[in-house]
């Protein structure tokens, strides 16, 4: 088409080069800082429960009660879905770039605060815990959009798929890296004052004030990658989609991407009223235009992370306890409080360095190829199947010959949800959706999973106790055991498989074409082969340049 706008035909094109690594990079540390502060706590919380609510001559360690451990849980995922929702809005407003910044600042003060959690008395060191992870989820919920939208609207079509999953993929590194900090804190610990078992020694088992640094030390540190990206994420200029498409400012857009691509950009004028002005290009989140062109996808993008995230969260926050539950960590009176951190730690980068981190690189390997629709529809479909082949024969599993075949099963699991819909629930939503809504619709899909996050952390907490009243934690009602809630998550599992039928396939396709927005009012719409050609065409000396250019 005429219409078209030279310098994101430019970016569409463009081969892949240092730019867009440089992306990935700083958008990546924000999600490596995300997971390491939403995944860390489940590696204090049995430390939290021994220090602050151990009771004298106890027979076993103290464990933090029901509502506290909910708290402590999840209110950064509460933080997170309504940062979702707010920076969403927000980034489609002021503009990314304006926005990014913002919750990088909020998430290293917010990091650093968890750690100097203060107070006189158990409940208020965990209310003032509460406070400031509500704050830190806050300013993670942001980096949701505004990162998957950042690289969307820098990435080329050819490969863009594989640049939102790799910003993503530093989700599993930053899952990794809280099991290795925790695990290199408690040994240090460890090491440094070698104390008993609980069962030896209750009150030298715990050895405070010192062990109470542990879980500080442990949640400070999110904020040391966040804080070291800080300069590298305000250097970036705003994305060329946002400042030509919303903020229709054709001699900005030009300015910016001659810097990103070191080739003098034409400016637009006319092309960026004309592309602007279209009534097509200008309905709202709430008309029936919207709900015409992208209500189908949306719920799709809203439920398929919203049934994930059940899943997922419910399994990454509470391993621990399964694998307590087939005997991988040892009871927690035959351990220190300081060893429990190290036994849990080890098992959650196991899983992480095995199963976590390759399933999100799988997909960014192969996500451009096959397709988003076909991984999310594989990993959802194995999801289920893994899922139920460990919750019908859990008993079985539950002897000590076959641990291992649990862990490796249970591992299964999590690589086809990163190997899947973890990774493309978060890539569409920053594809399919206008640019003028694409941070907003993003942060909804997100905020939709989170919401499910909360489900699944809050639910299988109490779910997942035993039927059993004498095998409870203390202060938690019977639940329906483990086997049953790993039923209720294979069912899950499969109901995403069926709402994977209303996301729409984004490969190969740009963002202008997927959106619609390449569409003028009184013009005939011309067929894909044509709208690629006219893009080559236009952009053939730009690309050319582009292939060697550098930040």
């Amino acid at each position: 088409m005429s219409g078209e706008l030279g310098v994101l035909n430019a970016l569409d094109v463009a081969k892949t080069q240092l730019y867009h690594f440089t992306t990935i990079v700083i958008a990546g540390m924000g999600f490596f800082t995300d997971a390491y502060d939403l995944f860390c706590i489940s590696l204090v919380t049995r430390l939290l429960g021994r220090i602050y609510y151990t009771e004298p001559n106890a027979l076993k360690p103290g464990t933090l009660p029901p509502n506290v451990q909910a708290a402590v849980t999840g209110v950064a995922l509460c933080g997170t879905l309504a940062g979702q929702l707010f920076f969403g809005w927000l980034g489609d407003k002021l503009g990314r770039k304006k926005v990014y910044g913002l919750t990088l600042i909020l998430m290293v003060v917010c990091s650093v605060a968890s750690g100097l959690s203060f107070g006189s008395s158990p409940k208020s060191v965990m209310a003032t815990l509460c406070f400031f992870r509500f704050w830190l989820g806050f300013g993670i919920g942001g980096d949701y959009p505004l990162s998957a939208t950042i690289m969307s609207e820098y990435a080329n079509k050819k490969t863009r798929g594989a640049f939102i999953a790799a910003v993503f993929a530093m989700q599993g590194f930053g899952i990794l890296g809280g099991g290795i900090v925790a695990l290199i804190v408690a040994s240090a610990f460890d090491h440094k004052y070698n104390v008993p078992s609980f069962k030896e020694n209750p009150a030298a088992s715990l050895l405070l004030p010192q062990f109470d640094y542990v879980w500080r030390l442990i949640l400070m540190f999110g904020a040391l990658p966040a804080a070291l990206t800080y300069y590298w994420r305000m250097q970036m200029p705003e994305t060329a989609r946002y400042t030509a498409l919303v903020a229709k400012n054709a001699k900005q857009v030009a300015l910016d991407m001659s810097k990103v691509l070191q080739v003098e950009i034409e400016v637009e004028e006319e092309k960026v009223e004309k592309y602007t002005g279209s009534e097509r290009n200008s309905y709202g989140l709430f008309s029936k235009e919207f709900a015409k062109r992208h209500g189908l996808p949306l719920v799709g993008t809203c439920s398929t992370w919203f049934l994930l995230d059940i899943a997922f969260y419910s399994q990454n926050l509470f391993q621990k306890d399964i694998f307590s539950a087939i005997g991988w960590i040892p009871p927690a009176a035959e351990m220190s409080a300081i060893h429990e951190v190290y036994k849990i730690a080890r098992a959650q980068t196991l899983i992480a360095l095995f199963s976590t981190v390759p399933g999100y690189w799988f997909t960014v390997a192969l996500i451009d190829y096959m397709g988003r629709f076909a991984i999310q529809l594989m990993g959802f479909f194995f999801m289920t199947v893994f899922m139920f082949a460990l919750a019908i024969p859990y008993d079985h599993w539950s002897h000590k010959e076959n641990r291992i075949g649990f862990v490796v099963m249970y591992s299964l699991t999590f690589f086809f949800a990163n190997f899947g819909p973890n990774s493309t629930t978060f890539v569409v939503p920053a594809e399919i959706f206008p640019a003028r809504l694409r941070s907003t619709c993003h942060g909804i899909s997100a905020a939709a999973g989170k919401a499910g996050a909360i489900v699944g952390a809050f639910g299988f907490l109490y779910a997942a106790q035993s039927k059993d009243p004498t095998k409870t934690d203390k202060g938690y009602p019977t639940g329906i055991g483990i086997k049953n809630s790993l039923i209720m998550l294979g069912v899950i599992n499969f109901a995403g498989m069926l709402f994977t039928l209303l996301v729409p396939e984004s490969k190969g396709k740009s963002l202008e074409e997927l959106s619609g927005e390449n569409e003028g009012d009184g013009d005939v719409k011309a067929t894909g082969n044509e709208r690629d050609g006219s893009a080559i065409q236009t952009a053939a000396t730009l690309s050319s340049a582009v292939a060697t250019a550098t930040v």
